[in-house]
């Protein structure tokens, strides 16, 4: 860790975490998460990358164990949650809450802005009507909407309005982590960002701690003070922001990066086009799972399945053809 993580408490730790889904009517696995470990501090925002299709919300799921892991460890403020019986967990869950990827779907179109906020408060016992009533009208206010809007319905609301009515019942009980499983990606480009500047905003104010899951390279980017980037339920490279979209080291993250358009016509990047289609999590590839559409890809990939090394100071990578790979040790 830097000299800045350092001074920060670990509000989560993940351990080896698996999450398997049965195939129906088969003996056959969907590996959705397959041994995963790293932390989050608290009041930084952890980016989580990767292909629809990787992993990344089952990994945020399993955290607030709407999942039930397979396997591994998920630690909350030094306390193991994943064996909590359901009545400790729902108090806890106080301390974690989620925003969803569609805002629509998110919202029960029977119940009123007021209603919908409020349900978090009544499910824990919280004040009255007449002080859930002023703590939603707080809410909305902190998420830039018109306290008046409590009396509307779902429909009535733009997608972008829908997902910060969405933002104001994750912060209904003051929660210290907050899951944000893509919550822009459904949203215009404009709205986009004006989401992402509010999330900063609320986590500065509030000091919030995120996990916060994208395929969009470029809003992780703007977020995030760390990034994981996942591939076929797999960890395979983290690091500090700046440091992975400046010197990426797996090859996965790198043809990753090369996708992002850079917004000048006088400047190019090299596109790094990835053959062939994403495995199957019911049967992925042996060794490396990135062997197969990889670029640098050698025989020795599909013998020896690459661990979570730290390769240069607080830089983590998974592949066996990283330079120091062979000497760094492997992460705990």
């Amino acid at each position: 860790m830097t000299a800045t993580q350092t001074q920060k408490t670990e509000l989560v730790k993940v351990k080896n975490l698996v999450k398997h889904f049965a195939v129906e009517n088969s003996d056959d696995l969907v590996r959705a998460v397959d041994d995963v470990s790293f932390d989050i501090l608290a009041g930084e925002t952890l980016g989580l990358v990767g292909e629809s299709g990787c992993g990344k919300s089952t990994v945020g799921r399993c955290l607030l164990r709407l999942y039930e892991p397979t396997s591994g460890e998920v630690l909350f403020e030094g306390q193991s949650i994943t064996g909590l019986p359901n009545n400790e967990m729902q108090k806890l869950r106080r301390e974690m809450q989620i925003i969803f990827q569609d805002p629509y779907a998110s919202l029960n179109p029977r119940l009123s802005i007021l209603s919908t906020i409020s349900e978090p408060l009544k499910i824990h016992g919280i004040g009255n009507k007449k002080e859930q009533k002023e703590r939603v009208a707080d809410l909305l206010s902190k998420v830039g909407l018109d306290p008046n809007y409590m009396v509307r319905y779902p429909h009535e609301f733009s997608g972008g309005q829908r997902q910060r009515i969405g933002i104001a019942r994750a912060l209904a009980l003051n929660p210290k982590l907050i899951i944000c499983d893509e919550p822009v990606s459904a949203l215009d480009v404009s709205v986009q960002a004006q989401v992402v500047n509010l999330l900063q905003d609320l986590q500065a104010e509030f000091g919030l701690t995120y996990l916060f899951i994208s395929h969009g390279l470029a809003v992780v980017e703007h977020i995030s003070q760390r990034v994981a980037v996942m591939y076929l339920g797999k960890i395979v490279e983290i690091a500090e922001a700046k440091e992975l979209y400046e010197l990426p080291l797996h090859p996965y993250t790198k043809a990753l990066l090369s996708a992002i358009p850079i917004p000048d016509p006088k400047k190019k990047r090299e596109r790094i086009v990835l053959q062939g289609d994403v495995p199957t999590p019911i049967n992925p590839p042996s060794g490396c799972r990135f062997r197969t559409r990889c670029p640098i890809a050698i025989p020795q990939c599909a013998e020896k399945d690459p661990e979570l090394r730290e390769i240069t100071k607080d830089h983590f990578a998974a592949c066996i053809r990283v330079d120091g790979y062979e000497t760094a040790p492997i992460v705990n």
